[in-house]
């Protein structure tokens, strides 16, 4: 892994502030390949109630022992430390976020940080109905649901769950309130037929989402689920073209995503590949855990926990100093071209 530069470190791994952190000058968190993460992605539980072929397929099973999720008080010092260095988003993740009872306040939390411009969340959708509103009401900015397909019967194979219309009916309420940006996840599985893949597409004629479609990735649990059902998104590629759909200019601040759009169209597609070739060269985000660890990469083989400097607003600057300083040590790229996944057992864990 790089090493940091001077200019981001702390006084070494014993927590205390930098001499710029306590002069008031506040750094960007970049690593050692000239990265710059203003994306957050937070997780706040990793409990679920689906049991997605890919990532829970036995449901989810809670360990007695396991600390309980960070606290509300506690996600405050964590994004705060990360906005006052320049962390401009914050994703809400899970597990399923939804199935925390202080979802909204937490949201509130976010949401009144200073610096944090968005705030989004990642759910299965299954209760966004009855959510969307007081979400948007608490500050959310953006939402993005998982359907992995528009088949009613294979909706339920892939994800254990008869739920498809209830989730659909949590993605019109969410275009319905109004969000910056509605966007669906659709793992990309084989057996997704090209007359799916139009009824996809159909969507993004009349609606204005954003339709991404994931490679699946490999994670420590799912070896033989992804050898049997792992498709390359070439063919995506270009069935895309053949339908008229073009790629969109990248910017410098926009994620893994390829967009696609229409003329006719009123959202886009979206490829996101974490086996590309190019994929890790624009990596904007950091992970932590629902127990506060820091994941500088999806597929880390380390994780750093950060709960023992959230105890206390008194610890602020000693959290920012160890944050500019782990993020200098970000490895330049994942492993998985190599079989290797790291920690990531299953995606419920960090949030995918």
């Amino acid at each position: 892994m790089g090493g940091a530069s001077a200019s981001h470190r702390g006084e070494g791994g014993n927590g205390l502030a930098s001499p710029d952190l306590e002069r008031g000058i506040v750094p960007h968190l970049e690593d050692a390949f000239g990265r710059r993460f203003r994306y957050l992605r937070l997780s706040v539980t990793d409990a679920c109630g689906f049991r997605c072929a890919y990532c829970l397929p036995d449901g989810y099973r809670p360990s007695a022992d396991a600390p309980s999720p960070l606290s509300v008080a506690e996600v405050r010092r964590l994004v705060g430390a990360f906005a006052a260095l320049g962390v401009e988003k914050v994703r809400l993740t899970g597990g399923e976020p939804t199935a925390r009872g202080d979802l909204l306040e937490l949201v509130a939390a976010v949401a009144a940080t200073p610096g944090i411009r968005a705030v989004a969340l990642t759910t299965n959708g299954q209760g966004l109905a009855r959510l969307a509103r007081p979400l948007r009401q608490a500050g959310l900015t953006a939402v993005n649901v998982s359907v992995d397909s528009l088949d009613e019967r294979r909706f339920e194979q892939v994800t254990g769950r008869p739920l498809l219309p209830r989730v659909l009916a949590g993605v019109d309420a969410a275009l319905a309130e109004g969000f910056a940006a509605v966007k669906v996840n659709a793992v990309l599985l084989r057996g997704l037929e090209e007359p799916e893949l139009d009824r996809f597409l159909e969507w993004t004629r009349r609606s204005p989402l954003s339709v991404r479609f994931i490679e699946l990735m490999r994670t420590g649990c799912n070896r033989n689920f992804h050898e049997a059902n792992h498709r390359p998104v070439d063919w995506l590629e270009g069935l895309l073209a053949a339908r008229g759909f073009r790629p969109v200019p990248r910017g410098p601040a926009d994620g893994p995503a390829v967009e696609y759009r229409h003329p006719e169209h009123a959202g886009r597609v979206g490829i996101i590949a974490p086996t590309s070739a190019h994929f890790c060269e624009g990596c904007n985000r950091l992970r932590v855990s629902s127990r506060g660890a820091l994941r500088l990469c999806l597929f880390g083989d380390a994780e750093v926990p950060l709960r023992p400097l959230l105890g206390s607003d008194e610890l602020a600057l000693s959290l920012r100093a160890r944050l500019a300083e782990l993020v200098g040590e970000k490895p330049r790229a994942h492993r998985l071209a190599e079989g290797r996944s790291g920690l990531a057992w299953n995606l419920a864990g960090i949030g995918g």
